[in-house]
């Protein structure tokens, strides 16, 4: 093939965008590749935030986003969408990420298409289909259609050759979160947001937290909220700073239960640049969230997970995350751990980041130039040193 590679990564989240921003950029600046961008803006806000932040003008944007959007609608818009996108572009590869309904839709668009799939943290799994949900069944249906398996990990790597995926497709890439932390997080960084701003992240012990989980609504919400009011009332040296996500099943209960509460600053969701600099200054790291669960490590942050189970099981062997779950009193204990233990602290602080050494997007992109014949060597895979 004498002709450039006709690459289109295609997302539609805030954190699929801070994940697929610095591959995004990587392409463009390879000179085998043709590198195009389609936004489905499943986020819009939250998605423009990022683009900005990292400068991507998105080629084709799908801008599907809608007032109480339902699983069903996004994946007939994105599928509608980018059917008209692939036909009109036709790339050589549709690059996809990790496990949202944008990343099922975009992979089935391009399979219909019968144009080749890479999928970006590929492998990821929790063998429950629904937790998380929709996600875990999203990345296991993208996995049947992919061709080439960018996984972040070994771990990652065995679970995809457990499902018969042929080996010489899979890469192991690290994670491409570590590439853009890189680039956001700086040491004299100001923030945007003006309570972040003012917090004392010097004399404070400030915990960062997310939580905002489909299956988490309800009384697990509930639980951890309330868990998160008795360890500021505890520890009069902590500070929760707790940014918010707008669904408002998240904000009527994290109000109704955190609001008012001294030390504890419920803010709106901030930029990508914000949160990263914010768990650059902070103590530790409470969080629903996967991405926050490799980007914390990379940062020297433990992180305590609220959820039952974690498909970032990587991180739970290097001793950089301990899982809680969502009961309020297993919360408190492993978070009064982290507190009283300096030791205990120490060693989550210290452990090894298994997610990447911030070259994923350019082993992908290495990849790609294989299995396209525009070089003769296979690149070689991310191993951590653990």
């Amino acid at each position: 093939m004498n002709r450039k590679i006709k690459a289109m990564t295609v997302f539609g989240t805030r954190p699929e965008a801070i994940k697929m921003a610095p591959l995004a950029l990587e392409l463009k600046r390879c000179p085998d590749i043709e590198a195009t961008v389609c936004v489905t803006a499943q986020h819009r806000e939250m998605l423009d935030q990022v683009l900005t932040m990292f400068d991507i003008k998105p080629d084709y944007d799908l801008d599907i986003m809608k007032e109480r959007q339902t699983l069903v609608g996004i994946t007939t818009r994105v599928l509608e969408g980018l059917d008209e996108v692939i036909k009109q572009a036709r790339p050589d590869v549709v690059l996809v990420h990790g496990d949202t309904t944008t990343t099922f839709a975009g992979a089935l668009a391009a399979f219909y298409n019968q144009v080749k799939v890479g999928h970006v943290e590929a492998g990821l799994r929790t063998y429950d289909k629904y937790s998380p949900y929709p996600e875990e069944i999203n990345r296991c249906l993208t996995s049947v259609m992919t061709d080439f398996h960018f996984a972040p990990t070994a771990q990652n790597r065995q679970s995809l050759i457990r499902e018969n995926i042929d080996p010489s497709k899979i890469y192991v890439t690290g994670n491409t979160v570590i590439d853009a932390l890189a680039r956001t997080v700086q040491r004299d960084y100001r923030f945007a947001d003006e309570s972040l701003a003012a917090t004392d992240f010097d004399s404070k012990k400030v915990i960062l937290v997310t939580a905002h989980r489909r299956e988490n609504l309800g009384e697990p919400l509930k639980n951890i909220c309330t868990a998160l009011r008795h360890i500021v009332e505890r520890y009069p040296d902590t500070h929760i700073v707790y940014p918010v996500h707008l669904n408002p099943a998240v904000r009527e209960v994290a109000f109704e239960i955190l609001g008012g509460t001294e030390r504890v600053s419920l803010i709106d969701p901030v930029g990508a640049d914000d949160l990263h600099n914010a768990m650059a200054r902070c103590y530790m790291v409470m969080t629903d969230s996967g991405g926050l669960q490799e980007e914390a490590p990379s940062l020297a942050k433990p992180v305590i997970v609220l959820r039952n189970e974690t498909e970032r099981p990587e991180a739970v062997a290097a001793g950089t995350v301990k899982v809680a779950g969502v009961k309020k009193d297993d919360i408190i204990a492993l978070a009064k751990e982290l507190i009283e233990d300096k030791a205990k602290y120490d060693e989550m602080a210290k452990a090894a980041n298994p997610y990447g050494d911030g070259h994923a997007s350019g082993r992908i992109v290495e990849a790609l130039r294989y299995e396209f014949g525009k070089c003769a060597q296979r690149p070689c895979d991310f191993y951590s040193e653990d």
